[in-house]
């Protein structure tokens, strides 16, 4: 089978380098020269994004506020199955209801960078036959932990373990002074490395998470909590959370 990685940023790289050579590999992007360097890399072929050929699977690694638009323009295209690995499930899966009703479908989300793989794979089964197994199987055989849950837990979570996440060490980032390394505690040095983390990421893609999901606003209204209150009220947050951790 083949498969159109619509997309050849980091993610679509990642995709692409999973699956090859257990599926031949089409790539399309806006960007041409991207898609023919990721194509050739795994012996596949580039195509015009505008191309009406189609492949077998259809995988859209594109940035979230393409998806839908992407689902559209690019589910003629899929023969057998769609999926997407956008990070946010409930407007893909909605739009590849519309666009494919009798066709395979599924969203994934690699809850990782590429650098960072291989890791956990949220999956939401909206329509999987033969075409998608394979594609589980596939991302399974390379270390993944493959996962299913729906889109509404999946988008909860996401506020939390990213939008919220995110924002809390952007937060730190920006309101720390640089001190001396020998005034480095243990859990300053985390927030570092968690900054350092943060920061080799795409801006973009962190960008469209804070504008999808809430959770920034949380973090806000926790810090000023905490600011705002006395002693014994911070004592009884630290037991509550405790018991709760």
């Amino acid at each position: 089978m083949e498969v159109l990685v619509v997309g050849a940023g980091e993610m679509g790289s990642w995709v692409t380098q999973v699956l090859h050579p257990q599926f031949e590999i089409a790539v399309t992007d806006q960007n041409r020269s991207r898609a023919t360097t990721l194509a050739q890399a795994v012996d596949g072929r580039e195509l015009p994004l505008d191309s009406d050929e189609s492949t077998e699977i259809v995988c859209l690694a594109v940035p979230i506020s393409a998806a839908s638009a992407a689902i559209d323009q690019h589910a003629p295209r899929a023969e057998m199955a769609m999926f997407d690995i956008t990070g946010v499930m409930r407007e893909p899966i909605e739009s590849m209801r519309e666009a494919l009703p009798a066709r395979e479908r599924a969203s994934f989300h690699p809850l990782f960078s590429a650098a960072n793989a291989p890791g956990n794979i949220a999956m939401v089964d909206d329509q999987v036959g033969p075409a998608l197994r394979a594609i589980c199987s596939v991302f399974e055989t390379a270390g993944n932990d493959v996962f299913e849950t729906d889109v509404a837990e999946h988008d909860t979570a996401m506020e939390s373990v990213q939008a919220s996440a995110h924002a809390a060490i952007l937060a730190y980032a920006i309101a720390a002074e640089p001190v001396r390394s020998e005034f480095i505690t243990p859990v300053s040095q985390t927030f570092e490395d968690l900054i350092d983390l943060v920061l080799s990421g795409a801006p973009q893609v962190y960008a469209e998470i804070q504008e999808t999901f809430d959770g920034a606003d949380a973090v806000a209204e926790a810090a000023a909590n905490i600011a705002a209150s006395n002693p014994t009220e911070i004592e009884k947050m630290y037991e509550e959370l405790s018991e709760q951790y």
